[in-house]
C-alpha cells in the first residue's frame, strides 16, 4: 500500500513538473531564439573589442547573460573574440555567464524557486563572472590562450542585421526563423526534460526525506562542496536540472547543495572543458574549473547562511 502510495505521488508529481516545464520550456526557447536572431556574434564581438575603459568584465558578463549560447556555438564565439582583440577578462567573464545565467536559468528559477532565490542567484553568479574574468586577467592567463583556429561549426547564423528588405519585412523573417529554431529544439529536448521530471518525481515519491536531509541537508557542512565536485564533471542540461533540484529542494536538500550542483554542472561540464582544452593551454583550463568548483561552492554556502538568517 505504501508502495502504491508513493508511485501515486510521484505520477503526480511528474505530470505537475513535466507539463509545466514543456509550456514554460516552449516560451522561453522562443524568446531566446529571437534573441539569438537579434543579437548576432559579430554584435557580440563588435560590443567586446570597443575599449569600455573598465567596463569590459561588466559588459562580456551581461553578454553572456543575455546569449545563452551551447558550447559548441561558444567556442568559435571565443576564438574570434580573442583574434579580433577582445579584452580577456572581458571574454572569461563572458564564457561563465553563457550557461550559468541566461533567461531559460532565470525564469525556471523563478517558476520553481521563487524571485528571491533567483534575485540572489543572479545577483551572485553575475558578480562572480566580473570578478573571476578580472582575476584571471590580473594574474596574466592570457598568454594562456593557444593560437587556434575553429573550421566548421555553424556560424552561419541569419540574423536581424543580414537580412534584406524593409524593417518590417526582416522583423517577420526574424518571427518565422525563431519559431523554426523554437520547435526543432524542443524536438531535442523534450527527452531531457521527461528524463528530469521522470528522475525528480522518483526522488519525491521513493527517495525518503531523511535520507537526503542526511546527506545534503543544511545542517552537513560538506553537502555544498561535495555537491560542486558532483556537479563539475556531470553534463546535466538545466532543462534536465531544474526539476531534479526541485524535488530534491522538496526532500530536504539544502538551496545551498542545490546552487552548487547547478553551477557546477552548467560551469564546467566535461564537454565544454574537452572544448576549452583546444583554445586554452592546461594552466588555464584547470583555472577555470577551479574557478567554477569556487563560485559553486562560495554561492552555496551564501544560501544556507541566507536561509539561516530567514
Amino acid at each position: 500500500m505504501s508502495q502504491a502510495n508513493n508511485l501515486t505521488v510521484a505520477l503526480g508529481f511528474f505530470k505537475h513538473i513535466a507539463g509545466e516545464l514543456v509550456v514554460l520550456f516552449i516560451a522561453i526557447s522562443f524568446l531566446v531564439a529571437l534573441l539569438q536572431r537579434y543579437i548576432s556574434q559579430e554584435t557580440i564581438k563588435r560590443i567586446l573589442t570597443k575599449p569600455h575603459k573598465g567596463l569590459q568584465n561588466i559588459m562580456g558578463a551581461a553578454l553572456g547573460a543575455i546569449t545563452p549560447f551551447c558550447s559548441c556555438s561558444t567556442i568559435p564565439i571565443l576564438v574570434g573574440l580573442f583574434k579580433s582583440g577582445a579584452p580577456f577578462g572581458g571574454t572569461i567573464s563572458f564564457l561563465i555567464t553563457s550557461p550559468v545565467l541566461n533567461p531559460m536559468i532565470i525564469i525556471l528559477f523563478m517558476k520553481f524557486f521563487g524571485v528571491k532565490i533567483t534575485i540572489i542567484y543572479s545577483v551572485v553568479t553575475f558578480v562572480f563572472a566580473v570578478l573571476i574574468g578580472t582575476l584571471l586577467e590580473k594574474l596574466g592567463m592570457e598568454n594562456q590562450v593557444k593560437n587556434v583556429a575553429i573550421k566548421g561549426g555553424h556560424n552561419e547564423e541569419i540574423t536581424y542585421d543580414v537580412l534584406e528588405g524593409t524593417p518590417m519585412e526582416k522583423h517577420m523573417e526574424v518571427f518565422k526563423l525563431s519559431i523554426r529554431d523554437t520547435f526543432s529544439l524542443f524536438v531535442k529536448v523534450l527527452p531531457f526534460l521527461f528524463v528530469g521530471a521522470g528522475v525528480g518525481a522518483f526522488i519525491y515519491g521513493f527517495v525518503p526525506e531523511s535520507f537526503i536531509v542526511k546527506v545534503a541537508g543544511p545542517d552537513n557542512l560538506f553537502a555544498v562542496p561535495v555537491s560542486a565536485i558532483i556537479g563539475v564533471p556531470m553534463y546535466v542540461r538545466t532543462e534536465t536540472m531544474i526539476p531534479i533540484a526541485k524535488a530534491l529542494n522538496a526532500s530536504g536538500m539544502s538551496m545551498g547543495a542545490i546552487m552548487a550542483l547547478i553551477i557546477g554542472g552548467a560551469g564546467a561540464s566535461i564537454p565544454e572543458v574537452t572544448l576549452l582544452n583546444t583554445i586554452f593551454k592546461k594552466k588555464m583550463v584547470i583555472a577555470f574549473v577551479v574557478s567554477v568548483f569556487s563560485v559553486a561552492t562560495i554561492t552555496g554556502y551564501i544560501f544556507n547562511i541566507f536561509n539561516v538568517i530567514q
